[in-house]
């Protein structure tokens, strides 16, 4: 058989829904089958949901995952099946990839290389595998692995390589940060390069919790050319029918793999009756989606990010409270993007100190996205806050308490909403202002879900370019004005902190790179910005324990990627 019919499935799926995972599973195989795949490839995890967690200790998921997992494999008859998820066959939990064909299963490949960093904590659940199996399809001669066991360059793939295998098959959940799409890809086309093989590589779509998962399935030619790729944040099934003749000729060429040999397959599985195609397929057109660029790219993953926690919570509305600033003007866009201007509401709250064009900007803005907009003044309710606790404070200026009373008042409001209509509140704090404690425990910082948690300032700022590339929704005075939190007379953001354009790159170096500050001072920058700006990281670790979920999208967010003490003491 000299060609091969892949179909790679990129699924968006639901963490612990097994039943719901396999019907759509089914529902996008029989679509595959109905195409004329022969071989059909599910990311990793697929029926147990990524990253499942601690649901992997309850027995009763396992067993859930393992009847699904037969039923799977009743469907296997015409077509080979590679399928991801959590098994406890054999006495021990493992990340497993089943392969399937005939109705039944011919083996079971255990993940080797088990990431225990960032997000990843797959070392606290599973044993790791060992030894190496090759499928023997005619002449072809197919490896299985499972994700990070790619990422190493002797990782499993290396020895069925060696053992004579020519398409590799890698079944990923490989979550988005910014850059790791490209840098992803490369790595791809140089195993496969490497190895004289293709190497196809499906990954998981949709967003779970603070986890993005880009797609970007992906083909490669013995060659590390390109052959086929899957839109990014998008689910599809990608087919590619392949030619072994390439990998053939290229090891015959190739001094390295003219003797073949080396590698110490402890299973080899012979698979006899796979439909095949001895000739080209009429009607196999091959896909090779663009990549967008980087802030459309940072877009499209929020949207996603919004409209998968929204669905997956049970939530159908979404509550913004839009200040007349760029961070509520920027969610409010994701928010509409992602679930329609019909689930989208807003709410202005001014205050003695919001200036008038504020609430020009927020109406712009929501008769721009078509999205209702509800004022709710907060003078009053400061004004009787501020009576209550007259006896508390008397001697006493005002400062930061009164400030942050504001922010409170608002909180609840809209707190209030969401408790009332249902809705989901939507904060809209960045990362700048989270990682120096420029927000409101119990304030801003109140509401379910933090869109721009991960998202500098800097970037929010080229999101709203982004947005208004083709006209303008995002008023322009919203981008142009210097940002305020309105909470005090002519209050300005560089009142309190360093110029974005400078307070942004030491972030970056400081928590995304592990630079120090005397890394950083040596980078040119100012060293009473640096040491001020370090101090406030350092200290508000406590604020940061206690905001609300929000999407990760950098190679390192706050919460699972950077684990910090709060009390302690070091600098």
């Amino acid at each position: 058989m000299d060609y091969i019919r892949l179909a790679l499935v990129q699924m968006n799926t639901v963490v612990g829904d097994v039943e719901g995972n396999l019907a759509r599973m089914i529902e996008h195989l029989e679509a595959a089958l109905a195409h004329g795949a022969n071989c059909v490839l599910f990311p990793e995890m697929t029926l147990a949901g990524y990253p499942p967690e601690d649901l992997v200790f309850r027995r009763s998921f396992l067993e859930r995952m393992e009847a699904a997992a037969e039923v799977l494999e009743s469907y296997s008859r015409a077509a080979m099946l590679v399928f991801g998820y959590a098994s406890a066959r054999g006495g021990r939990l493992a990340n497993v990839a089943a392969v399937a064909f005939g109705g039944r299963r011919l083996t079971t490949i255990v993940k080797q290389r088990l990431p225990n960093y960032g997000v990843f904590d797959e070392q606290r659940y599973f044993a790791p595998g060992d030894g190496t199996t090759l499928i023997e399809v005619d002449a072809w001669k197919i490896g299985v692995s499972i994700c990070e066991d790619l990422w190493y360059p002797d990782g499993p793939y290396l020895d069925q390589a060696r053992s004579g295998g020519n398409l590799l098959l890698n079944i990923s959940a490989s979550p988005y940060s910014r850059g790791k799409g490209e840098t992803r890809e490369r790595m791809i086309r140089t195993r496969a390069e490497d190895t004289a093989s293709y190497l196809a590589w499906v990954n998981l779509v949709g967003a779970q919790d603070e986890l993005v998962f880009d797609g970007r399935s992906v083909v490669i030619g013995p060659d590390g050319s390109v052959v086929a790729r899957a839109p990014v944040f998008e689910e599809s099934i990608l087919y590619v029918e392949l030619d072994q003749t390439p990998a053939r000729h290229r090891r015959w060429m190739d001094p390295r793999w003219r003797s073949a040999g080396g590698g110490l397959p402890l299973e080899t599985v012979r698979l006899v009756n796979l439909p095949a195609a001895t000739s080209k397929t009429t009607g196999w057109s091959t896909t090779l989606a663009s990549v967008p660029d980087p802030v459309e790219e940072l877009f499209r993953a929020l949207v996603v990010g919004v409209r998968d926690y929204v669905a997956k919570t049970g939530f159908h509305d979404v509550v913004i409270g839009l200040s007349g600033g760029i961070d509520s003007a920027v969610t409010a866009v994701i928010a509409v993007a992602a679930l329609s201007r019909a689930h989208v509401h807003t709410v202005f709250m001014p205050s003695e100190f919001s200036a008038s064009e504020s609430g020009r900007d927020a109406q712009a803005l929501a008769d721009n996205l078509s999205v209702e907009i509800t004022v709710l003044p907060i003078a009053k309710p400061m004004e009787t806050l501020l009576d209550v606790l007259a006896p508390a404070f008397a001697g006493r200026p005002w400062d930061i308490t009164e400030e942050n009373l504001q922010a409170r008042i608002r909180g609840l409001l809209l707190m209030a909403l969401s408790n009332k209509l249902g809705w989901l509140v939507l904060t809209t704090g960045n990362k700048s202002e989270l990682a120096t404690g420029y927000s409101t425990l119990y304030g801003d910082m109140a509401g379910g879900f933090a869109v721009l948690k991960d998202v500098l300032k800097r970037d929010v700022y080229r999101l709203a370019g982004w947005v208004n590339r083709e006209r303008e929704v995002i008023p322009r005075h919203i981008i142009e004005r210097p940002p305020s939190a309105e909470l005090r007379p002519d209050q300005k953001d560089e009142d309190s902190l360093p110029p974005y354009a400078i307070l942004d790159l030491i972030l970056e170096g400081y928590i995304e790179d592990d630079r120090t500050p005397e890394d950083l001072i040596a980078l040119g920058y100012p060293p009473e910005a640096v040491e001020f700006t370090v101090r406030l990281v350092d200290r508000n670790e406590y604020k940061r324990r206690q905001a609300p979920v929000g999407l990760k999208v950098t190679p390192r967010a706050f919460g699972r990627d950077r684990r910090m003490p709060v009390s302690g003491k070091f600098s």
